[in-house]
């Protein structure tokens, strides 16, 4: 059996994900009549502290509808350099809405917030208005690194006080809360609007969704329809969303614990090299001493699916299909790899 570590995006549904799918009572959601969408994005709403919120096809989507409703062309938005809306979503802020991306380095995803206090500008006749700050709770760049609810809070007050708000790209947002020991909420209700998604940790096959104050989830609502993400009979995967939220939250601390177990077990072997201070929620970063491409298929051989995430660095991300006795396996996987590789023969 292969253990896809790739990402928490290849889960498959549960079979009682399966039951309520077949289950869901369906309408017409672009005409705002699916009430399985609508059950689906009140209770988000209620779990997030908001007024209101939107179901989207993707991350990316929620997050780049949040950039258009927020900001005007030739706005600035503040992000971490290495955040997922930087790197992972085409170069939408500039395709989509014209805003300019001011990027700041980051200490496992946190910006130094005086850094973010003098990066705000006023529009002037040369300078762009800077009318958003972005936030990652986790950060995927980081190895899943998690803001406290105090870090986000300091963030809220310099954003408030330049009267901006603050997006949160949210898409793991359940790990960092369940990391954290923490309700969601404490977290989400730092920021003005938050996205995340149901298709990672939380194990639905589809969807993310976007939360915030109601007249900015109609006016996203538009922006939705022109971003071509109006769908009809999404309740089948709405319904998803909800078993998602309602059974499939808790559970993510079994991703951790499978995560922090694999650190250890990846302890001492030759050719790699974990720091198990890192394995906060459900990702573990692998260093390599040779490139990371080359491990790629001698783990695949071995019954191990992992992505390079750098030129010396593999990322395995932790989900509900991965077995609680997969660390030993992996372990083994890239021990019988990495001998592989030293020796030059192949995998």
């Amino acid at each position: 059996m292969q253990i896809d570590l790739r990402s928490d995006t290849v889960t498959q549904p549960t079979p009682e994900m399966w039951a309520a799918i077949r289950s869901a009572d369906l309408g017409d959601d672009v005409l705002g009549d699916d009430p399985t969408v609508i059950a689906l994005e009140e209770l988000s709403a209620q779990l997030t502290g908001h007024e209101a919120a939107l179901f989207v096809p993707s991350g990316t989507m929620g997050n780049q509808i949040a950039l258009g409703v927020h900001c005007r062309p030739g706005d600035a938005a503040i992000f971490e350099s290495d955040s997922h809306m930087v790197w992972y979503e085409g170069g939408a802020p500039a395709a989509l809405s014209g805003v300019m991306t001011k990027t700041l380095p980051g200490i496992r995803g946190a910006m130094d917030p005086e850094a973010v206090r003098a990066a705000i500008t006023k529009r002037t006749y040369h300078t762009p208005a800077t009318t958003l700050l972005c936030l990652e709770n986790t950060h995927n760049r980081s190895g899943g690194a998690v803001l406290d609810a105090a870090t986000m809070g300091e963030f809220r007050q310099i954003a408030d006080a330049a009267g901006i708000p603050v997006h949160l790209d949210g898409a793991r947002i359940f790990n960092a809360a369940v990391g954290l020991g923490v309700p969601v909420s404490s977290l989400t209700s730092q920021v003005t609007t938050v996205n995340f998604c149901l298709s990672k940790g939380l194990g639905a096959p589809v969807g993310s969704v976007l939360c915030g104050p109601a007249a900015f989830i109609e006016e996203a609502r538009y922006l939705r329809k022109r971003f071509g993400g109006g769908m009809r009979q999404s309740g089948m995967l709405a319904a998803a969303g909800i078993y998602a939220l309602n059974h499939h939250v808790e559970r993510l601390a079994d991703d951790h614990l499978c995560a922090q177990k694999t650190g250890e077990a990846l302890q001492g072997l030759p050719g790699i090299c974990v720091d198990l201070d890192e394995i906060v929620t459900n990702f573990v970063m692998v260093h390599t001493d040779r490139p990371a491409t080359d491990w790629i298929a001698p783990l695949e051989a071995e019954g191990v699916r992992a992505l390079p995430f750098g030129s010396h660095r593999i990322r395995l991300v932790f989900h509900l299909d991965i077995p609680a006795d997969a660390p030993g396996q992996i372990a083994e996987a890239f021990q019988r790899a990495g001998v592989g590789l030293s020796s030059g023969s192949p995998a």
